[in-house]
């Protein structure tokens, strides 16, 4: 049997090895073999659940923000969140909003850099696009939108900055790319379209994190506190200028009209590129590469390839009605089971049997034995590796980890048994089902210019539309949370703390919380035992834990695991097929790994 090896999975977040077990097809198809089974491997140590035993609950929060350099603010919210939950906090209305702001700014920044600069490389083919008319891209982007720089004069300048790069002989992290292969289907002039963005939102992206920085006093790291908000909110305008600029993005000052107007204009330039760039450019991709609708045997037909499990779960996110509490919540709890939008299960993660975290096939033990799951409350981080030596000199062999045994440090999550997908594709499912009309618009909108039905979505495009879709929901979304804000300021409610439950004296002796967020990359769950005001045992289980679990007890796989059966393998030395749909996931191992000291 022939097996694929990609390790190290570039253009993600930490390191990832997956391998392919390939099943040979007959002659003729072009193919070197279809995937018959896949096994994932996160193959870093790393994490902080065993540094934070015995740490004050409050200081969690600027911890576990290192978790991740991308999914930053998101575990610091984890984190609030579940000290706030085990304590029964209120949280002044300002303080829901401000976190909306924060959290909707980092969808739509996280959503796009993940689109260009981690995705985008697997459908454009960036050498093809020295050969391109630079007037037939000027003329392509015309024809999408609105946006400004759409000369031929333009293009032609970013085709010289390619040209100069590629023969620089130094093409970084444009290296190791299958440039050329059969599998790409975008003519020359929509490459240099594509490479073009690629570097204009770049440059966007030191624009929009100011809102961060205004709210939060920094990024990619911002500040944050348990029971509201730490920044002061004034309703003055005291002083202006470049200095006043500076110092509120350098976090010294409240945030007044000034640093309103910074979240303002970032909100605009973030709604302004979603609009006339991040979709149009998603539908231009996705028109290229969906399928006729004909030739079902079609091997590039991405609407077809990828789905995987069919179960999604989500946690919910945004509160929208009273602002009090996190209700009325814009992103829906629940769980979908086979693809079944009529009938949404409710998800209670503080249930054991409904959350369930196995280490049957990770480099773990529990001390209720190897294939026993325990539930995060209860959660143990015994690391026990059995993979190939840290001392080897010659590499790893194809059969390196022992994907029979133990071969990752990503342990297997299950909800009431069933292994789920958790992310944009989910978001969009519970949003369908429970009713969000402006959601099934921006579906049915985009489905019907493809000329794609729904069962579209369930593929590795589907989770791409939905990822992008998604963003264009959220971005317009901030403008209203903004409204919002502005307007209780100007009423004169300017709180965002809440000290209620500061003294750790105030505490019951033993306490638990759960902190849930919707992360970009899908559900989050901070959970937090306190003891005699301390943290007693930590757990984070986290979207790619989800995703990219190896098998569990019962030999079901993780979502990306799942998803990759099936697919045909033009080249394997050239496996560009596995990483398109791997990609789709935006997988963040750092998040999903745990750690130990040498000294444990």
């Amino acid at each position: 049997m022939n097996k694929v090896v990609i390790d190290p999975v570039t253009r993600i977040e930490g390191h990832l090895r997956m391998e392919a077990e390939l099943s040979p097809l007959p002659e003729g198809l072009g193919c070197d073999g279809e995937v018959i089974r896949a096994s994932s491997a996160g193959t870093m140590l790393r994490g902080l659940e065993l540094i934070l035993k015995g740490r004050d609950p409050r200081e969690a929060w600027a911890f576990t923000q290192r978790i991740c350099g991308v999914c930053t603010l998101v575990h610091g919210l984890g984190a609030v969140r579940a000290v706030e939950d085990a304590l029964n906090y209120t949280l002044p209305p300002n303080a829901h909003l401000i976190r909306n702001l924060m959290l909707g700014a980092q969808y739509v920044h996280d959503h796009a850099m993940h689109f260009y600069h981690l995705h985008t490389m697997d459908w454009v083919d960036l050498l093809s696009a020295l050969e391109a008319n630079p007037a037939d891209a000027a003329l392509l982007q015309k024809s999408m939108s609105d946006w400004e720089n759409n000369s031929t004069s333009y293009f032609c300048e970013i085709q010289e900055k390619l040209k100069q790069f590629v023969e620089s002989g130094q093409p970084g992290i444009f290296d190791s790319v299958y440039w050329g292969h059969p599998a790409y289907r975008l003519p020359p002039h929509a490459n240099l379209l594509f490479f073009a963005h690629y570097l204009e939102v770049l440059a966007w992206q030191r624009e929009v994190v100011k809102l961060q920085t205004v709210f939060g006093g920094r990024n990619p790291h911002p500040n944050l506190v348990v029971g509201g908000m730490p920044c002061a909110i004034s309703r003055g305008s005291s002083q202006r200028g470049k200095s006043r600029g500076d110092a509120l993005l350098r976090g010294q000052t409240a945030v007044d009209r000034d640093g309103l107007e910074v979240v303002r204009s970032a909100i605009q330039q973030m709604d302004h590129l979603v609009n006339q760039l991040f979709i149009p450019d998603t539908l231009l991709l996705a028109e290229s590469y969906k399928g006729d609708g004909i030739n079902t045997g079609d091997l590039n037909d991405w609407s077809r390839i990828g789905e995987g499990l069919g179960n999604f779960m989500t946690f919910g996110e945004f509160p929208q009605t009273d602002g009090i509490s996190r209700t009325g919540l814009l992103v829906p709890q629940g769980a979908i089971l086979n693809r079944d939008l009529s009938t949404i299960y409710p998800v209670d993660p503080e249930t054991p049997e409904q959350i369930q975290e196995y280490v049957s096939h990770s480099w773990y033990d529990y001390s209720v034995g190897k294939n026993a799951p325990l539930h995060p409350y209860d959660g143990e981080t015994m690391p026990n590796y059995t993979g190939p030596s840290a001392d080897r000199k010659d590499g790893y062999p194809d059969d390196a980890f022992d994907v029979e045994g133990s071969y990752s440090w990503i342990k297997s999550p299950r909800w009431s048994g069933h292994a789920m997908e958790t992310g944009p594709l989910a978001r969009i499912n519970l949003m369908l089902a429970s009713g969000n009309r402006d959601v099934a618009s921006l579906i049915n909108n985009a489905l019907q210019r493809l000329e794609l039905d729904q069962t579209a979505l369930y593929s590795s495009l589907g989770r791409t539309l939905a990822r992008n879709l998604e963003t264009q929901l959220f971005s317009g979304s901030l403008q209203t949370w903004y409204d919002q804000l502005v307007c209780n300021i100007e009423s004169g409610d300017l709180d965002t703390f809440n000290d209620e439950f500061w003294d750790p004296s105030t505490w019951p002796a033993e306490a638990r919380g759960v902190g849930l967020v919707e992360a970009p990359r899908g559900a989050l769950a901070h959970y937090m035992v306190i003891e005699d005001g301390k943290i007693a045992n930590y757990q984070a289980v986290v979207p790619t834990t989800w995703n990219g679990s190896p098998r569990d007890a019962d030999g079901q796989g993780g979502a990306m695991e799942m998803a990759l059966a099936g697919h045909r393998i033009h080249d394997r030395e050239r496996p560009i097929e596995l990483l398109r749909t791997i990609h789709t996931f935006d997988p963040c191992i750092a998040c999903a790994v745990h750690v130990a000291s040498p000294k444990g």
